[in-house]
């Protein structure tokens, strides 16, 4: 996968969904069922791949670079919140880990 600048937009929300995913170290069948409601399988198996070659620092540097250099979201945070907010429900409760990486993109996407 190429740099983050360069992701479309369902690449970079399967990216952001398999980081709030992978938070509490674990991501769940009904997370991954979610990730690929919102996004086609070979996204999903393309993001994964380089999403398990990063660490935390370069997952969230890649989460960065790619809001800020697309217009995908207009300055206006909201629909990609909504949809970490139900990636981080999707197996029934926000844990504590995906709380903190919630509330971490929130105020270093703002």
């Amino acid at each position: 996968m190429e740099k983050p600048n360069t992701w479309s937009k369902d690449e970079l929300l399967a990216y952001i969904l398999l980081f709030i995913a992978h938070s509490d170290l674990d991501e769940s069948k009904k997370e991954k069922e979610y990730i690929l409601s919102r996004v086609d399988k070979s996204v999903y198996q393309r993001v994964h791949e380089k999403f398990e070659e990063d660490n935390d620092y370069q997952s969230i540097q890649n989460i960065v670079e790619g809001v800020k250099s697309h217009d995908y979201y207009r300055n206006d945070l909201a629909d990609l919140f909504a949809d970490i907010k139900l990636m981080a429900f999707a197996d029934g409760e926000m844990d504590q880990m995906e709380k903190l990486a919630y509330n971490t993109l929130k105020k270093i996407l703002k």
